[in-house]
């Protein structure tokens, strides 16, 4: 039966869960950290405020594609009920980069991310080639950040890429 929505017409954001698809190709800290953020019903917008960090960072530790510190472990066992030691020795480990997704991808948002870089991959490569000289944009020296705009003709995805700027050099 469905839940009558509150007087005011607002209703609870769910909150990100783990795809059980992928959980397999993921350390199994992951469903760990999943099955804790579902209970307590805490969004990856909560946890970065918690640890200081950007939202899509913290949800790269959650998926193992990135290294939490020793803070962002106590931190995170202290938001989510965990065992401190534990998290820190899973999540101070090395990650195993690119496990998350297959290729090419078949979750609809996800593909549609790699449609972007498909089309738009060489003609974004040319601008930043013009711009910078011959050369790449970090992954590494990066920061991602993901924000909502609303304006009269809907929601609009903000996604704003920050690489260090990396030229080849001569050798």
């Amino acid at each position: 039966m469905a839940q009558p929505l509150p007087a005011d017409g607002s209703f609870d954001k769910p909150v990100a869960t783990l795809d059980t698809s992928i959980a397999p190709r993921l350390p199994d800290v992951c469903q760990t950290l999943f099955a804790a953020k579902k209970s307590k019903k805490i969004t990856f917008e909560q946890i970065a405020k918690a640890l200081g960090r950007e939202e899509v960072a913290c949800a790269a530790i959650f998926y193992g594609q990135a290294k939490a510190s020793q803070s962002d472990a106590e931190k995170l066992a202290e938001l989510l009920g965990l065992e401190v030691e534990q998290l820190k020795t899973d999540l101070y480990a090395w990650p195993d980069r690119g496990r998350a997704t297959e290729m090419p991808p078949r979750e609809p948002l996800i593909y549609r991310l790699y449609e972007i870089v498909q089309n738009y991959g060489a003609p974004m490569k040319a601008v930043l080639n013009e711009k910078f000289g011959d050369g790449i944009m970090s992954a590494i020296s990066f920061s991602m950040n993901i924000k909502k705009e609303t304006d009269d003709k809907g929601d609009w995805a903000v996604i704003t890429l920050r690489g260090k700027w990396l030229p080849y050099t001569r050798f």
